[in-house]
């Protein structure tokens, strides 16, 4: 029970977000409307997503140091669940682009760098499966995955800070803080991103679980 007290922390927080994020009252805003309430599913995705992208770097320097096939999992594990969270946060993304731009997929610098890091992301899960030999591909993924992290950085908050952008915190454009987010919506905000943080790294964690108990399987086998 004191293992999981981070769990349950977890969920409370993330099922007290979705319930004050769809009820509770929001600023009235002219073309956000009541669309400002994606504020708290959308941005929280990008966090937990960069979470376990920086978790899988972490242990992809680990392994490279210790050659432990433990860190090698837990690193692909952690790319694993960020993909998930990263289509999440595409999709609401989209959502809320259409609503408000008036298009999925306007040409915006953070959609394409987005869209770039998935792919990056996706490509590191490709090389992964095209390597058989497992020490050969566990070194070369750790060493792709060190160099992706950095370069994701770059295409989704730096880039687009130094050019013409759609979104907020962009381009010269205000940032949520400055312009839409009330005293009443920052805390259900912060709620929701340690929330959605937490599970994440739940979900990791099971996923890592598993490929164990897969890994043990097949040696049986």
């Amino acid at each position: 029970m004191r293992k999981s007290w981070w769990k349950i922390l977890g969920l409370v927080m993330v099922a007290s977000a979705i319930v004050a994020g769809l009820l509770g009252p929001v600023p009235v805003l002219p073309i956000l409307h009541e669309t400002i309430r994606n504020v708290y599913f959308h941005v929280p995705m990008w966090f937990a997503m960069v979470t376990l992208y920086l978790i899988s770097v972490i242990y992809s320097v680990k392994y490279l140091s210790s050659g432990k096939t433990s860190h090698d999992l837990m690193a692909v594990e952690a790319v694993n669940t960020g993909i998930i969270f990263c289509a999440i946060g595409l999709l609401t993304g989209m959502l809320w682009a259409n609503i408000t731009w008036g298009e999925p997929w306007p040409n915006d610098p953070k959609l394409n760098g987005s869209a770039i890091a998935t792919l990056m992301y996706l490509a590191y899960l490709v090389l992964r499966n095209a390597l058989e030999e497992e020490q050969k591909r566990a070194k070369i993924s750790a060493v792709y995955n060190i160099f992706a992290f950095p370069v994701m950085i770059v295409l989704l908050y730096i880039l687009p800070k130094m050019t013409d952008s759609l979104h907020p915190g962009s381009g010269g454009n205000g940032t949520f803080r400055d312009l839409d987010m009330n005293s009443q919506m920052r805390p259900i905000f912060y709620i929701s991103v340690i929330g959605w943080i937490l599970i994440g790294i739940w979900i990791f964690t099971l996923r890592y679980r598993l490929r164990l108990l897969e890994n043990r399987k097949n040696q049986i086998d």
